[in-house]
Order: C-alpha cells, then structure tokens, then sequence
C-alpha cells in the first residue's frame, strides 16, 4: 500500500453498504485522504436505501452536486455493497459531476434475491426488491456505464453472488477481482491498492488495471494470465 500512486487532490464522496454508517468507512477514507485526497462522508446516516438517499435518490444527488459545486472539479465515487449500486446511479444520472465509479462487492445486475439479504433489504428500505422503482431503478443500475467504472468483486464474497456484482467491460469499464469476504473489501489490502491505482488516472487517460509483478498473486485474474 506504501507503493500506491498519490492522488490529485479531486474530491471522492465515499458510499457505504446497507445498514452501515459513514464510520464503516473510516478506514477507508482514511487511506485516501493520506493519499492527498478531498475525501468525503456521505452524511445520511445508515444506508437504508430509499429512507436514506430519498425516494428517487434526491438526497444522494444533491450531496453529490454540493461537493461539485464547491470544489469546481468532478468527483470519484466509491461504493461499498449496497453504496456501489448508488454510486453507479449517480454516474448514470450525473455523469457530467462523476470522474469515476469504483464498486466493491455491489449488486449491480442480476436477481436481487440471488443475495443473502434480499429479505433484509426489505424490511429495512421498505423497498419490495420487485416493485416498479426498484425494478427501474436496477436495470438503469445494470446498464453499461457512462463513466469510467472498475467493479470490484471476490469470489469469497458469501453475500452477494460475485458474477452479480460486475459490470459490463467495456473501453472504460473493467472488473477486477480480490480474495476475501463481502464484509471485509473495505479494508482489503488488494482492493484499496486497487483503487488507489483507479483514482490516480488522470481524465481521459483511462486504462485498465495491471497489478505490478509482485502484487499479482493477490489478484487471481492477474495470476492466471
């Protein structure tokens, strides 16, 4: 993590996963404001879904336009889990206030009830996982993406199934995969590294990951090649 590329100095607004608080992140944000980041908490409290980020996500968009506003530069997204799917809302819905999107463990396409903790979701959103705006709002979730998108996943995930939480590759969208639990990517070692390595690209000079030769065991894509 030491070897990590120091950052720019653009803002990053930090989503956490369902049920979690911003103090889910800590370590996170920690890292990368270490990093020389503008790193932000999402400040809405738990992640409760529609009861946190508003109905039509309202909340989340205007957090995301304040930072913008203030800073005058677009901002990165990272969403852990559920806070993944939002941050890949958001860079559909802003792309033009969005640098980049990096997901960790989040259901971004497939069946909702494929997860663990679909029945969960429920009763703490009060959300049906089938319902019309879910429905909707999950299949603009699953589109390919408008920005530069990395999609973190571990086949150890043990919540959310890993093929489900890929996005479609494309030019500037790739999936990277890790080892370690669906509880743990936060403070995974490979995973930070990973995007610590994401937020360093300079716009418009998007490339995919390549870990260096001695990092490659961590990732088993890497490894495999």
């Amino acid at each position: 993590l030491a070897s990590a590329p120091r950052g720019d100095g653009h803002p990053v607004l930090v989503l956490p996963g369902m049920l979690a608080s911003d103090r889910s992140t800590g370590v996170l944000r920690t890292y990368l404001a270490n990093l020389g980041y503008e790193v932000h908490k999402w400040e809405l409290g738990r992640n409760l879904g529609a009861r946190a980020i508003g109905v039509e996500g309202e909340r989340l968009i205007e957090r995301l336009s304040t930072i913008h506003r203030a800073n005058g530069r677009k901002v990165s997204l990272i969403g852990w889990s559920l806070g993944g799917a939002f941050a890949q809302l958001l860079g559909r819905r802003l792309p033009e206030h969005v640098r980049s999107v990096i997901t960790l463990g989040s259901p971004l396409r497939g069946d909702p009830r494929a997860s663990n903790v679909w029945r969960i979701y429920e009763m703490a959103t009060g959300d049906r996982v089938d319902s019309v705006r879910t429905t909707r709002q999950r299949d603009e979730i699953a589109a390919p993406p408008e920005v530069p998108t990395t999609a973190i996943f571990s086949k150890a995930d043990g919540v959310v199934p890993w093929w489900n939480c890929q996005v479609t590759e494309g030019p500037t969208a790739e999936n990277v995969e890790v080892y370690g639990s669906h509880c743990g990517l936060g403070v995974n070692a490979a995973a930070l590294y990973v995007i610590a390595d994401r937020l360093a690209q300079k716009p418009g000079e998007w490339r995919r990951f390549a870990p260096m030769a001695l990092a490659a065991p961590l990732y088993p894509r890497a490894r495999a090649s």
